[in-house]
């Protein structure tokens, strides 16, 4: 069958569902992975055929059910790095790139040895991107879901990294005081669950189905029960003049200011992601 042919039966089942150009990017994306052929070895060879459909129809009929393409393939990219993802962990997105950006400029410089904790690590992605990324820093990672370590210590493997995980619950005081047991910190950062039940109507179906909501969301009535946590924690854990960097849900910017201020952290930012969103804040501590 001629993959041009697949192409045009991809754009007839799910351009009601996506937009064109996703469908072209999953298409593309499929055939390289499948039968290693690229976008441009296509346009070359615009009558190439291939011998075994059945793979990517299969496919085909996975995505008309708006599973994401990145559990389809079990992969994905992020900050450069290849990723394993899976129904057990969030699919890493590029605003949280960011986070990761922030805090590698703020450390990339360091020369001496010192301590990161990521919590809340599921893919692994913030924790293994800072550890390949700051020569100097001693990475450990936090998360309270045994398949999402298994997931995460994997992707550590593929990188070439050590991370240094930890299976806890940061909302449990007695796990809490497990894990500060092992050291202070110079960095604390975290991308905790933070959309709330309220705004579930606002998101694409694809990610409600699919991705795992003990990592997404929490109740209207406590939005920022994981950052209250985690500052308390990183009160006590936090080094003199120690960073703690947060990924935020958009709506609660300056919640988060009053927050960290109410805690007693210093020099204090609020920072915008690439569509002008709060979505990123840092405090020091004294």
């Amino acid at each position: 069958m001629r993959l041009k042919n697949i192409q045009n039966t991809f754009h007839k089942e799910l351009d009601f569902l996506y937009e064109k150009e996703e469908v072209d990017s999953f298409f593309f994306m499929l055939i390289d992975s499948f039968y290693n052929v690229s976008r441009l070895k296509l346009a070359m060879e615009p009558g190439f055929m291939i011998e075994n459909p059945d793979v990517i129809n299969d496919v085909l009929k996975r995505l008309k059910l708006e599973e994401p393409i990145q559990y389809i393939l079990g992969e994905t990219e992020f900050y450069g790095l290849p990723f394993k993802v899976n129904e057990n962990v969030l699919i890493p997105r590029p605003e949280t790139e960011e986070l990761v950006e922030w805090v590698i400029s703020e450390f990339k410089d360091q020369k001496s040895e010192f301590r990161i904790l990521d919590i809340g690590t599921g893919s692994g992605c913030i924790a293994i991107s800072l550890t390949k990324n700051i020569p100097n820093a001693k990475v450990y990672a936090l998360d309270v879901s045994k398949e999402a370590l298994k997931t995460a210590k994997q992707n550590a493997e593929l990188n070439a990294v050590e991370v240094e995980f930890i299976e806890a619950n940061i909302l449990v005081e007695s796990h809490a005081e497990h894990v500060s047991a092992l050291q202070k910190f110079d960095v604390i950062v975290s991308n905790p669950p933070y959309v709330r039940e309220q705004e579930k109507q606002q998101m694409k179906s694809n990610v409600l189905s699919n991705e795992p909501h003990l990592a997404l969301f929490v109740k209207d009535e406590e939005p920022l029960l994981f950052y209250n946590a985690i500052s308390d924690f990183a009160i006590t854990k936090l080094n003199d003049k120690g960073m703690l960097f947060f990924e935020i849900n958009e709506y609660l910017g300056n919640d988060m200011i009053q927050l960290l201020k109410e805690k007693q952290f210093k020099n204090i930012e609020l920072k915008q992601d690439i569509f002008k969103k709060d979505r990123m804040i840092k405090g020091m501590m004294n």
